[in-house]
This record gives structure tokens, C-alpha cells and sequence, in this order.
């Protein structure tokens, strides 16, 4: 495609853009600054941008039925309405702070949500998968990742796709939404070290998985059985994730970070250039996308 198809749809400065989510009840676009702590909301019809600070780290979103929204981020996992602020949901499993990276809603109204802690180190503790569960109970699904990231399901709710950015990895796996467990893991996509580091993901309405490559400048297109079908290049090296969305969802959202970071992962002789990012960018390649589930987290721990 011509780079000129992809526009700057917002110039925000984030810091480190991430968690773009699309509320087709609200024709609107989440997503947040994790740095700054900021979290925006883009309306589709007016163009305006409203700009809200929730009070806990943010770095991943998801959306109740009832128009609430899920906050993840290095606190836990909180319920954040306009009116009422953060409540706390889930912020500690056995002892350990969730320190949340990236979430999404499963079929089933739970929370999965994979942890962090990364620190550049080669002896940092290793993190977990989560599912937290509606009534806010948090436990393990998968353990030992390096930096937990991008979170899909394919159309039918029985694949779930996860990203470990440190190993390059893309995991699928076979999802029970009826017990909310996990199983058969395998390497769905391995990364080549020459190339950027997976985050964020999406999947598309025809199966197709969409990977932002932090460092690669681009959003990367995967069919079904993991062999890359299309890459589209990002002016913007630290590319972060991507969402579907608009009237038809077949707009494709996509943020990015001005901060320099996690350099000891970026593949051998990157060196930034021009823009390292901070924009919302935005394009339309008329490939449909498919809606995110709702969160049916009901209880909130105090």
C-alpha cells in the first residue's frame, strides 16, 4: 500500500500509546498514555478528543456491557467510571502485585491478563497469564514469560493468541470459555531477531492475526497458520498495537510511543531515526475487523 494511506488521526504525544479498544456503542476509541497515566477517548463523529486522568496506572482497557470500563495496569485490575473513580477489582495474587502489561475480555465476560516485570536484566522474575474471574478471584493460567503482551481470540472464542515480546514469541492456544482455562500451547509466530518485537495484537472478522512490532515500525498480517500475509510499514519505529474499528469496522487504529525503550530487545543495528512515535495513526484497508468481548466483572474487592 502507499504510506500516504496511513494518516495521523491524533497528536497526542503519548509516551507509550497502547491498549486502543473501539466502544461501537459510543461510535469512540479508547486508548491510553501508559507513561502519563492518560487515558483518551477519540469521538468518531466530532473528531474531539477528551483527555481523562483515572488516578491508577493504566495499560490496558476493557468495556462492560453497562458502559463501565476495565482499568489494567501496574496496580491490578480496577472498575473506572467518570463519577465514581477507580475501584479496586483485583491488585494481588498469593503475595505479588498483578502488575498488568496487557488485557482482554474473554468470551465469557472474564478478565485475561498478562503480568510483568520486566527490567532489562537477565535475572528479573518471569510473568504470568491470569483470568480474572467475574467475581474478581485472580489465578494463574500460564506462567514464565518474559513480557506479556497482545491478547486475541479468533471469531468462534476456541484460539486464544498471546505474545511474549522478550522471547519474540506469539503463543495460540485451545481457550475453554465455559471453565475459562487454557490449553495445547504452541508457537503460532516466531519473530526473527532481525525484525522489530511483537506487542500489541488483534484478530481480524476472517482469522487473520495484526501484530504491532515495537521497533520494526510496522503492523504485521498473519494467517491462520502463522504465515505472514501482509506487512504494512508504520512511520513510527516504537509501533505499540492496533485495534479495528469505525462505522463498518474496517478502520484500523493504530498507537505508538515517544519514549525510548526496552533497547537491549531491539534487533541488531537499530538506531532510531526520525520518529520514534507518540501519534494515534489511522487507516482503512477495508479488511473487516471483529468487536471485542464485554468484561462481566460484578464484585469489587475492598
Amino acid at each position: 500500500m502507499n504510506p500516504s494511506d496511513i494518516t495521523i488521526l491524533a497528536e497526542t504525544h503519548d509516551q507509550c500509546g497502547e491498549g486502543p479498544l473501539w466502544d461501537a456503542r459510543r461510535n469512540c476509541l479508547y486508548w491510553v498514555d501508559i507513561i502519563t497515566e492518560r487515558l483518551h477517548i477519540y469521538n468518531w463523529q466530532s473528531r474531539a478528543i477528551q483527555m481523562l486522568v483515572p488516578g491508577v496506572p493504566t495499560s490496558a482497557l476493557a468495556l462492560t456491557e453497562d458502559g463501565q470500563v476495565v482499568i489494567a495496569g501496574a496496580k491490578g485490575v480496577w472498575l473506572w467510571t467518570e463519577n465514581e473513580g477507580a475501584l479496586a477489582i483485583a491488585t494481588s495474587h498469593e503475595g505479588k502485585t498483578l502488575a498488568i502489561n496487557d488485557a482482554i475480555a474473554d468470551p465469557a465476560g472474564r478478565l485475561l491478563a498478562g503480568s510483568t516485570f520486566f527490567d532489562g536484566t537477565s535475572n528479573y522474575p518471569r510473568g504470568n497469564l491470569y483470568v480474572i474471574e467475574r467475581d474478581g478471584g485472580a489465578r494463574v493460567l500460564d506462567s514464565g514469560f518474559g513480557l506479556a503482551n497482545g491478547l486475541g481470540f479468533t471469531g468462534d472464542g476456541r484460539t486464544l493468541y498471546f505474545t511474549d515480546s522478550v522471547d519474540r514469541v506469539i503463543y495460540a492456544y485451545d481457550y475453554d470459555a465455559g471453565q475459562g482455562q487454557v490449553g495445547r500451547r504452541r508457537v503460532f509466530v516466531q519473530v526473527p531477531a532481525t525484525e522489530g518485537i511483537p506487542d500489541g495484537l488483534t484478530v481480524d472478522a476472517e482469522g487473520f492475526v495484526w501484530s504491532a512490532q515495537w521497533f520494526g515500525a510496522c503492523i504485521c498480517r498473519y494467517d491462520p497458520d502463522g504465515k505472514l500475509e501482509r506487512r504494512i510499514a508504520v512511520p513510527a519505529e516504537q509501533t505499540s498495537s492496533l485495534a479495528f474499528g469505525g462505522p463498518d469496522m474496517t478502520d484500523i487504529f493504530i498507537t505508538t510511543a515517544a519514549t525510548p525503550d526496552a533497547l537491549v530487545l531491539a534487533p541488531p543495528g537499530y538506531a532510531q531515526k526520525t520518529n520514534v512515535g507518540g501519534q494515534l495513526f489511522h487507516l482503512n484497508l477495508g479488511i473487516p475487523g471483529q468487536p471485542e468481548h464485554y468484561c462481566r466483572i460484578s464484585r469489587v474487592d475492598h
